[in-house]
Formats: structure tokens, sequence, C-alpha cells
């Protein structure tokens, strides 16, 4: 599917229709061009402001929780009713802080999952505007773990944000996989290196290579457009983020932006290849611009169940 099937917002518009040639006034007093065209200028200034101050002040902190139930076949029976929640494009320093991250965890503990998956960009720019995260961020806790991957935002001061992220309790997946077991069954959660940065890179064989064959598996992959390259490997459900899903989207257009790497991908639930599954979630903050406007930032919770018959 090249559009996803969830998570689309609609907005229709309300307003009084205009004449072509506009007469009247209250109480049926006749007004002149001149003030019909200052009154028409007013609306819009007004109308631009309230959008303006919503975008910026308004939807950033509203948050949505989506929420999905997903089956497969190929997840064992001990794990059937997971929950896995997921979020990403944290983005602290840029519009974000440990204000908003108190909020944030609130509603993921509130959700009880039993793995928690973060798909990257923790940070805007720099490691320091974490710091004061790690203790809230630690004091999350899953039963299966918590696992997270780098984005590109991340890149530029790798290795102080992994040891920030392991502060925090985090598994961060750097071009390898971790098997979670349950008696004597076991599913993969494999993550890889950003896509858009050139060294180390993405590597799926070492990130997959070892996974016993058939064995259920999650992929974390900061940038969703990179699905299409890993089609030959046995993964069943792909959880990105990058995109924002634009940050603004505009009616009957959609997101006149999306940053290389998630052109085609942008948000939501799509089906890659016969199987795979690809989640694209919104992010949690924003980059460049503090806006975001019929595009809520987003934390998802997954119910995994496994399919009978």
């Amino acid at each position: 599917m090249n559009e996803p099937a969830q998570n689309k917002s609609t907005v229709s518009p309300t307003g009084d229709n205009l004449a072509d040639s506009p007469s009247t006034g209250t109480g049926g007093k006749k007004i002149t061009r001149r003030q019909f065209l200052a009154r028409s200028a007013a609306a819009l200034i007004g109308a631009g402001l309230l959008a303006g101050g919503y975008s910026w002040k308004g939807e950033p902190s509203w948050l949505e929780i989506s929420r999905l139930t997903l089956e497969w076949k190929e997840l064992p029976a001990s794990f059937s009713g997971l929950k896995l929640v997921h979020f990403s494009d944290v983005h602290l320093g840029f519009n974000k802080d440990a204000g908003d991250v108190k909020r944030l965890i609130r509603h993921i503990r509130e959700a009880e999952p039993d793995l928690i998956c973060f798909s990257g960009d923790i940070v805007d720019s720099h490691p320091e505007d974490l710091e004061e995260s790690v203790p809230l961020f630690a004091g999350l806790t899953a039963p299966l773990g918590k696992f997270a991957v780098l984005g590109n935002h991340d890149y530029k001061h790798a290795e102080i944000l992994v040891g920030l992220l392991e502060a925090a309790g985090f598994t961060v997946l750097r071009n390898r996989h971790a098997l979670i077991r349950k008696g004597n069954e076991s599913i993969a959660v494999a993550g890889m290196e950003d896509y858009l940065i050139n060294s180390p890179g993405p590597n799926p064989k070492a990130a997959m290579g070892g996974i016993p064959p058939g064995t259920f598996t999650v992929l974390l992959m900061h940038e969703p457009d990179y699905a299409d390259f890993v089609q030959e490997y046995s993964i069943q459900l792909q959880l990105s983020g990058h995109s924002h899903g634009g940050q603004i989207r505009i009616p009957l257009m959609g997101a006149p932006f999306v940053p290389d790497g998630s052109v085609k991908y942008v948000s939501g639930l799509y089906t890659v290849g016969d199987q795979r599954l690809l989640y694209v979630n919104r992010g949690f903050g924003e980059t460049y611009m503090p806006f975001r406007f019929m595009c809520r930032p987003e934390l998802t919770v997954f119910t995994l169940r496994r399919m009978e018959g």
C-alpha cells in the first residue's frame, strides 16, 4: 500500500460564505468596498495568528496515542498479547526538554508495556540536552527490555549518547540484534545504524546474521525508506521514525516537505513486499521549526498477537 490507512487527519474548514459583491453588514446596513476589504484582511490575519499560535504552542504539546493490534502466524504463542510501545524523534534541546519527557514517560507507563522501542534522534544536536532526562528514562521499566537505535541527529556525539542511553537502561542496537526468550520460545529485536550516515552505516548482515531461521523479528531503523533495501531478510515488523509525518500537513496536499530517507513511507502503517509491516511514527519532538500542523506528535502502542489457523 502506498498510503497508510491509519492516522490520517482530516479537517473541514468552516466559515461564512462571502458573496462576490458584498453590500450589507449587521442590521442590513450597507458597507463600502473598502470596509469589506479591511474586514476580510482582518479576518485572514486573525486566522493566521490563530493557526500560528496553535501550530506553535498547541499541537506540538498535543500527544496522540495510536493503538494498533497486529497479527502474525510467525509470532510464538508465548508472546501472543505482547504490548510493545514505540516512540521516536524526541529532539531534546530544540523544542522539547525534560519537562516534556516527564509527560511522555507518564503515557508510556500508563500503557503498561512489555517491550519499549525507540527509533532514533534522542537529541537535536547536543548530548548534554539528554542528561537531565536520563533518570526519567531510567525509571521506565518493561519486562522484555528497552531497545534503541541512533538517528541521524545523534551521530555528532554518538558515543556519548550511547553511554547516556545505556545509563537510562536502553540496549542500543548498532548493527546487531538481541534475542528475547520466554521459556523455549524467542523473538528477535534487531537494530541498524542510520541510513544517512556513511560511517559506519547500516549493515543488515551484521544486524540479523545469527538470528535462528523462522524467528519472529522486529527491526528498528531510523529511516523508513530503508525497508525497500532489506526485503530479502525475514523481518515481520519494522519500526521507524525520521519523517515527523512531515510535521506540517496541508489539507488536500499532505506534507509539502519530508526529509531524505522518508519520502516513500511518511506516516502510519504500510505493507512492504509480500508480508512485512512497516510502521512510521510521527515522532515526539520537532526539528528545524518548532511547529506542527495537522500532524500531532505520536506515541504508538502495539498489541502483537499470534494468528491462529
